[in-house]
């Protein structure tokens, strides 16, 4: 599988409180799958990581919201984090960022409360997804079918529920980019 994401581009959102195991294992397996994946954020310079509510390592942004932009990018990975999911919702720039992907049919991978903000941006109705728990009522509430599993492809979007769950987030991420590769 090695070098098969050659040429594509990943961008992931996030913003300070992100769970830091959901965004650096994802850019480690994209990247080692050949993929080139940048940070995106609010800010330049770092944003903090967090394991669970203990504050972790902090990651580099490579571009802000205002210079990033959908179309260059082949797939979105939302990490969670429940400060992250919470403050990166409401941002304008974060939700037209997801939207234009999903209008793009691009790969969008969601995990725990990073699925806020696809349901901020609007892009839930009519999907079937997972996340941590405690989001289920606003998914429901949002016109999506929320349930309890490791990981859920509805169409472009793929989510999952927490940390115990990113092999087979990143298995499914890699696949569907491979193929949208392959075609």
């Amino acid at each position: 599988m090695a070098n098969s994401l050659d040429g594509l581009k990943v961008a992931i959102l996030a913003v300070d409180g992100f769970e830091q195991a959901e965004l650096v294992d994802p850019k480690r397996a994209l990247a080692e799958a050949g993929a080139t994946v940048h940070v995106i954020s609010a800010k330049p310079g770092k944003i903090q990581g967090f394991k669970h509510v203990d504050k972790a390592d902090t990651v580099e942004v490579d571009s802000t919201f205002d210079k990033a932009i959908a179309d260059d990018y082949d797939a979105v990975v939302l990490p969670g984090g429940v400060v992250n999911g919470d403050a990166i919702r409401v941002l304008p720039q974060a939700q037209a960022f997801v939207k234009a992907a999903d209008n793009a049919k691009k790969p969008i991978a969601v995990i725990c409360h990073g699925t806020w903000l696809p349901v901020s941006a609007g892009i839930i109705k009519g999907r079937t997804v997972t996340s941590w728990p405690s989001l289920q009522d606003d998914i429901r509430n949002a016109g999506g079918t929320w349930v309890d599993q490791e990981v859920v492809e509805d169409s472009n979007l793929i989510s999952s529920r927490k940390p115990d769950d990113i092999p087979a987030f990143n298995k499914a991420l890699i696949g569907q980019l491979s193929k949208r590769k392959a075609a």
